[in-house]
Parts: structure tokens; C-alpha cells; sequence
């Protein structure tokens, strides 16, 4: 075993401790106040990190608490190994709280646990082993920690266009699977808006609300209806036929008006959509059949159903693209916001390696206007693919490094996920996940195994060796 392994072994009760000290903090972007762009939560997990980093005898730097980096070794250019502390909300339904880091059965649970908070660790605890163990380095490594992965990448806009901060030569990213991810789909995150200018003359929809983020399945949703007394005996009715035989789970309660609906699906990443079950759906489903008749809102809601339902590549939306190196575009509703005026859904795409994000765009933009003229995109945001070369020096040391860790063949994989490798030229996503293991990044009862862990800060204290010590 070898002085890197050896180090890392023996910090193994460190490690374990700091990442749920890590996981403690609820690092949920919220609104700026002050100095802190994302609120509290990101904040105090970006001190955390530069403090610990500190103690380590790394260089360190904040860029006005969007970013930091944490930096050791010498050399004109830099290897980069780019984090993110910040989390997505909780979410219902958990065994564990969701902050409290519980270990159980070898596992640490908490949101944020493999997401990117253990992992950040084990790169932090990587980089102190290549260090303690007097590794001579030709180049900088610099671990650079974002606080709004996800929900925007304002930290890496503020750290890289505006602070103008070096560009690593190379780097990897500690946020997906192993082995190695040189291909990530491109993400496409837009509004499919339109504005209500007739409503049904038998139910009033009030309000409409869902989701908590357009990179979630989301797993709660809610409406307020108005209607007349006369009718709450049929609405309840229509209401038991409906949920009779359906694989649904919606609940109806008593308002002073009329009622509150809620609808509960089931989270997952919006990557994965088919892992989850998405509450908007049912919801729009039902109250399309309620605000009946020839009327905007029951437009809305029967787009809803019928062009977006339980699909996860757009198909009847005529935009399912695939191509070989990375497979089939991935669709998910993340969120809703309807009220009396108008209707918001906001959308989530990966769309294939070799197609670029106009192409979805137009091709979606041109078959709206036949399926309701009066619906338009707007707020469009285009984050292109990811693709490092099979054959790339990068690749082929990442490769070496792995199998001689883990024994295992260090095949090369696609994702519709984006991590921060996107975020430098020259990038690929490097773990944490191992093959076979459950995908749990944005689901309730999130966790990451300790000895995962463990061997994460092996392989990434080896990579480190192998890329900044040539």
C-alpha cells in the first residue's frame, strides 16, 4: 500500500467527521442579503471549506463568497479539481433528518452527502495526503468550491468571466460516476409561458404551484380552487372517480371557497426522471377535466397532460433527439407557477453531445405554435455538452489511475447530467459514484457509503499525483 493510501487510511475518523460537518450545514440557495449572494447556507459551508483548507496549510482565496479555491504546489499552470457546496432542497420523506448526518450501517445520510459534499472532502483530504506525503508537483492544484451549482452557476460566472481568475490547463470533476464521464449532455433550462385571457364560468383555479427546482423531479404540488357551493358535492365526486384507478397520490381538503389540492410524486434528479414520479402531472391532469369548456386555463392544463404526462425525451412534443455517443434527450417538468393570469412551467432538457441547444429550441418553438399559438418560451438558457476524446492525455492518466486503485476496467461513460467539468476546457467528471451503486443525488435518504468515501480520497490523491506531478 502506498504512502498516499496510508495517510488517507489513517484520517479515515476525520473524514468521516468533517463530511458531516459539511452535510450539518443547509447549504439551500436562498436570497442574497449583504455579502452572502445565496444566503446563509452557502456562505457558511464556503467558510467552512476555507477554513478547514486553511488548517491543511493550503493556499486560499473568496471571491466575494460566490467562489473560493483552496491551492498547493508550484508551476505555471494549474490542475483543477472543481466542488460545489451548495445542495438542493430536502425534500419530504426522509428516515434520517436531512442535516443531521447520521451514521448508520456504515453509510452517512444527509442531503448533500454525495452530492457534492463527500466528495468534496475526499478531494480536500486527497490533496492534503499529495502534500503530507512530500509528492513534488509540476503544476498548481487548485480545488476551486462553487456555492450555486445548483441552481445557476452564478459562482463560476462570477469566478472565472468576472474575476478573471487562471483557467486550469486540465481538471476534473468529483460530481457524477465513476469511472470516467467524457461526455455530458447539453442542459437547456427554459419557461413554457402563456397568458390566460379566458377562464372557465365553473371553477376558478386560484393558484397552481409546484416544484422546487427545474433540475427535480418534483415530488409536491398544489392548487386552490374556487367554486360554488352547489358543486362541492360533484367536484368531491369527480374528485373519488378520478383517483379510483390511478396510480396517483392527491389529496382534497375544504377551503373557505372551495379546495386545496395537493399532489405527491416522488423526487429524483432531472437527469433521471423516470426514477421519480412527477406531482405536477396528476394535478394538471384533474383540474384540466374540472375547469371544462373551450378556455385558456383548460388549454394550459391539457398541454400538461397530453403533450408533456409521464414522457421523459419530448416525444409528443417532436423533439426526441439521440444520437450515439451519448443517447436519447431527456425531458422533465421541474416546476409550475399558475395563477388567475397566466401559466409558467419551467423546463429542464439534456439534449445529445453533437446537437446543439438552438437546434432543440427552434424545433420546439416551431411544433408550440401548432399545438396553442398563444404559448411561448422565454428565460432560455443554453449550458453546451461536455466532450473530452477517448484518446486524450487527460482520459488515458485518469484511466491508468483508476485501475490500478480499483482493480476494475475504467470504461468511459455518458451523462445528462452537467457537472462543473464544462466549466474549463480540458474536463471530465471523475466519481464519485461507483459502478453498481444506487443514484441517490437529489432523492430523500441520500447517503454515501464510508468506505466510498475512503476510496474516493485514494483514487483522487493518486490522480492528483499523476496530473500535476508530470
Amino acid at each position: 500500500m502506498s504512502k498516499l493510501d496510508n495517510l488517507i487510511d489513517s484520517w479515515k475518523d476525520e473524514i468521516v467527521e468533517e463530511t458531516r460537518n459539511l452535510i450539518k450545514i443547509r447549504s439551500v440557495e436562498e436570497k442574497a442579503k449583504d455579502d452572502r449572494p445565496f444566503g446563509d447556507g452557502p456562505y457558511e459551508a464556503l467558510q467552512y471549506a476555507l477554513k478547514l483548507s486553511d488548517k491543511f496549510g493550503f493556499t486560499t482565496k473568496n471571491h466575494e463568497n460566490y467562489a473560493g479555491h483552496a491551492e498547493w504546489g508550484q508551476g505555471h499552470d494549474i490542475v483543477g479539481i472543481l466542488v460545489h457546496l451548495d445542495v438542493v432542497p430536502e425534500g419530504t420523506g426522509w428516515t434520517y433528518p436531512p442535516y443531521e448526518a447520521k451514521v448508520v450501517d456504515g453509510k452517512i445520510y444527509g442531503r448533500g452527502s454525495s452530492d457534492d459534499k463527500g466528495p468534496t472532502v475526499a478531494a480536500m483530504y486527497a490533496l492534503r495526503a499529495v502534500k503530507e506525503a512530500g509528492i513534488p508537483l509540476q503544476k498548481r492544484v487548485r480545488i476551486i468550491f462553487g456555492t450555486n451549482e445548483e441552481s445557476g452557476w452564478g459562482c463560476m460566472k462570477h469566478y472565472f468571466d468576472e474575476k478573471k481568475e487562471e483557467v486550469p490547463v486540465m481538471g476534473l470533476s468529483p460530481d457524477a460516476n465513476f469511472p470516467i464521464i467524457n461526455r455530458e449532455k447539453g442542459i437547456l433550462i427554459f419557461n413554457i409561458e402563456k397568458k390566460f385571457e379566458s377562464r372557465s364560468e365553473k371553477v376558478n383555479i386560484k393558484y397552481m404551484k409546484g416544484g422546487q427546482r427545474p433540475n427535480m423531479v418534483p415530488d409536491y404540488c398544489e392548487a386552490g380552487i374556487e367554486v360554488k357551493n352547489e358543486l362541492r358535492d360533484e367536484i368531491r365526486q369527480r374528485f373519488n372517480n378520478f383517483i379510483k384507478d390511478k396510480d396517483v397520490h392527491l389529496e382534497l381538503s375544504d377551503s373557505i371557497d372551495g379546495f386545496v389540492i395537493k399532489s405527491h410524486g416522488v423526487s429524483a434528479h432531472g437527469s433521471t426522471p423516470e426514477k421519480g414520479k412527477n406531482a405536477i402531472v396528476p394535478l394538471a391532469e384533474f383540474l384540466g377535466s374540472l375547469a371544462a369548456g373551450e378556455n385558456d386555463v383548460t388549454a394550459f392544463l391539457n398541454f400538461i397532460a397530453r403533450y408533456i404526462g409521464k414522457e421523459v425525451h419530448g416525444d409528443s412534443l417532436g423533439i426526441h433527439l439521440i444520437d450515439e455517443p451519448s443517447g436519447d434527450l431527456i425531458f422533465n417538468l421541474g416546476m409550475i407557477e399558475m395563477d388567475e393570469e397566466k401559466g409558467k412551467l419551467v423546463i429542464n432538457i439534456r439534449y445529445p453531445v453533437t446537437f446543439k441547444g438552438e437546434d432543440v429550441v427552434k424545433k420546439l418553438e416551431s411544433n408550440l405554435v401548432q399545438i396553442d399559438k398563444d404559448l411561448y418560451l422565454s428565460d432560455v438558457s443554453d449550458n453546451p455538452p461536455l466532450y473530452v476524446p477517448a484518446d486524450s492525455p487527460l482520459v488515458k492518466k485518469l484511466q491508468k489511475v483508476y485501475k490500478e486503485v480499483t482493480g476494475e476496467e475504467p470504461e468511459l461513460i455518458s451523462i445528462g447530467g452537467g457537472t462543473y467539468a464544462r466549466a474549463i476546457p480540458n474536463a471530465v467528471a471523475f466519481g464519485a459514484l461507483f459502478p453498481g451503486k444506487p443514484e441517490l443525488a437529489h432523492e430523500k435518504d441520500e447517503y454515501i457509503e464510508i468506505d466510498d468515501l475512503i476510496k474516493c480520497a485514494k483514487i483522487y490523491a493518486h490522480a492528483i499525483a499523476a496530473l500535476a506531478g508530470e
